[in-house]
């Protein structure tokens, strides 16, 4: 996938944990591909075709880049294989801001949108930002006023937000929760109710009066050309892994919601998926108007 420290990163590596504990699995070995929102790991698995031995990881961003015209790739070009989690995300700030909530952070846009810098990864349109343009509608200001820097990685953005190089992170809640205790202060959640374990604590973006929900889903898909049988392993893989207990337990540690699918309904999902991702990017303003 592509760098280090980030979601997806964390998605393929606790994948590959238990992957490699299947019967009869080869080998599993996790690459690092960043650049491009993903396009370049994305482009890497294309000229793989037919080869059922290497996947890589399937996110919104796969689907926005195509929606802005940022990539020419689609999961059509690809074989989708599963849906295996889906995860909200976590707008927060180091502790020592200044900003002390979500309101207080529509409050601060509303008055100056410069005022306050923002950063995401691995690109614009993502779920991170989706997030920030509901909030961004909810102050009443255009979410294109918005002041956004754009990481190759989650791991290297938190590490800057940490740093208070940008005043803002907007990330997976998964990703908030890997900080060290009392280090962040987490504005607000796109959950519509707060979420169970370590979560818990953590306001909702709705709770504060912000209409921000939604839940991005992450899973897997191979190079196009896979066969009947090919696309057969993989879903056995998925499912097996998706039923245990311990697969379980790893969905809590890292925030994740249930929501598995096999290699026929992923397609489908993503169809839907990618009318509704339109009708919210073009929504927000991202999306240029023809000609332009």
């Amino acid at each position: 996938w592509a760098g280090d420290g980030g979601a997806a990163d964390r998605e393929a590596r606790e994948t590959q944990h238990f992957l490699q504990k299947l019967p009869g699995m080869p080998p599993v070995v996790v690459t690092n591909r960043p650049g491009g929102g993903g396009t370049v790991a994305w482009s890497s698995v294309i000229q793989r075709e037919g080869d059922g031995h290497v996947i890589s990881t399937l996110n919104v961003a796969l689907l926005t880049n195509h929606i802005l015209g940022n990539s020419r790739i689609t999961y059509r070009d690809l074989t989708p294989l599963t849906v295996m989690m889906r995860e909200y995300v976590a707008v927060w700030t180091r502790s020592e801001s200044p900003i002390s909530s979500g309101k207080d952070l529509v409050a601060r846009l509303r008055k100056d949108p410069a005022s306050v810098s923002f950063g995401l990864s691995p690109g614009l349109g993502n779920q991170n930002h989706i997030v920030l343009g509901m909030i961004a509608k909810a102050a009443g200001i255009d979410p294109k006023a918005l002041k956004i820097v754009v990481y190759t990685s989650g791991g290297q953005g938190m590490t800057a937000a940490m740093g208070g190089h940008v005043d803002v992170w907007a990330g997976t809640l998964g990703g908030a929760l890997t900080r060290p205790a009392g280090s962040v202060r987490v504005l607000g959640v796109s959950a519509p109710q707060r979420q169970s374990g370590a979560a818990a604590e953590m306001p909702t973006l709705r709770e504060q009066g912000i209409d921000a929900v939604y839940a991005a889903f992450r899973g897997w898909q191979g190079p196009p050309g896979l066969t009947a049988a090919q696309r057969a392993y993989w879903d056995q893989a998925f499912s097996t892994i998706v039923k245990s207990e311990d697969w379980k337990k790893t969905e809590i540690k890292n925030a994740w919601g249930s929501g598995y699918l096999d290699s026929n309904a992923t397609p489908k999902f993503l169809d839907g998926e990618y009318k509704l991702l339109s009708n919210m990017l073009n929504e927000l303003g991202l999306i240029k108007p023809a000609g332009n």
